[in-house]
């Protein structure tokens, strides 16, 4: 059933990043999910990992991981069952330094240094305002919108007022544009730099390799074709030049999980910080 009036294509696409959001937006859940990062740990063994989390909080955020299909339970014996990724968990773990990348780059500095998983847990929270997808699609799809012509893609089936709360929220978060009040919208600076975050989460959503993200129809950034030399029948052959010695490019580094604590936290953290202010 179409959400959006957007294509259909492009409405199933929208709907399973948001559902994907969903997954591991909730509290704590990105920490138990690189808790879990390396062999298959038993109950007691991830708590202790995750030890903010107070006695009875564990066990209903492990089972939701496992019907999302992203940690696996497997009973050994009676007496001892371990807790791992399953495949599909494993293939998301990669989008998290991307948005840990982009937080870096796009949203306001904090008062003091954070570490990257306080970096992904506030993106998330700016990604998964309400129609907060669907809006960052048809701007990046169509350019400048006016809030009329975009409530009737996003929430055709509402009345078209109902779509200034969620904009203004994301022109608060610092992820739209507009010139003022009755002036149309477009994406930010940072909200088009999403692009790479939220087109591996499509990848991934559809199951595809994360590498086809390149690729994608909206958020895909395609390499430009070189443009055709023209053709000359007996060009004059250049005077030879010192070739350079070529440069061996440099791999990005690998980021490993303990990558994501960079900074010393608190024993029991802090929840993320809730809607409203600008881009934090």
């Amino acid at each position: 059933m179409a959400i959006t009036g957007l294509p259909p294509d492009t409405d199933a696409d929208v709907a399973r990043v948001t559902e994907a959001l969903a997954m591991i937006t909730p509290r704590w859940n990105v920490r138990i999910m690189l808790a879990l990062s390396g062999p298959p740990l038993r109950y007691g063994e991830l708590a202790a990992k995750v030890s903010w989390l107070q006695n009875g909080q564990l066990h209903p955020k492990l089972m939701s991981l496992c019907d999302a299909g992203l940690v696996e339970r497997t009973e050994i014996t009676a007496r001892q069952v371990t807790y791992s990724h399953t495949n599909r968990g494993t293939a998301l773990l990669p989008v998290l330094p991307m948005l840990a990348t982009w937080a870096e780059e796009h949203l306001e500095k904090a008062d003091r240094p954070l570490s990257s998983i306080e970096q992904i847990e506030d993106s998330l929270t700016l990604l998964t305002r309400r129609h907060a997808a669907a809006i960052l699609w048809v701007l990046k799809s169509r350019g400048e919108v006016s809030g009329r012509a975009l409530a009737r893609i996003v929430m055709p089936s509402s009345d078209w007022t109902n779509v200034y709360p969620p904009l203004r929220q994301l022109v608060a978060d610092g992820l739209v544009d507009t010139d003022g009040m009755g002036r149309p919208y477009r994406l930010s600076a940072a909200g088009d730099g999403l692009g790479p975050v939220l087109g591996t989460l499509s990848a991934w959503s559809a199951g595809q390799p994360l590498d086809q993200a390149a690729q994608h129809p909206v958020w895909g950034r395609p390499q430009a074709k070189p443009a055709p030399r023209p053709w000359i029948s007996s060009q004059s052959r250049p005077a030879p030049t010192t070739v350079p010695p070529a440069r061996t490019p440099q791999s990005s580094p690998a980021w490993h999980n303990r990558d994501l604590f960079s900074h010393v936290t608190t024993a029991r953290p802090k929840a993320v910080i809730p809607a409203g202010g600008p881009r934090r």
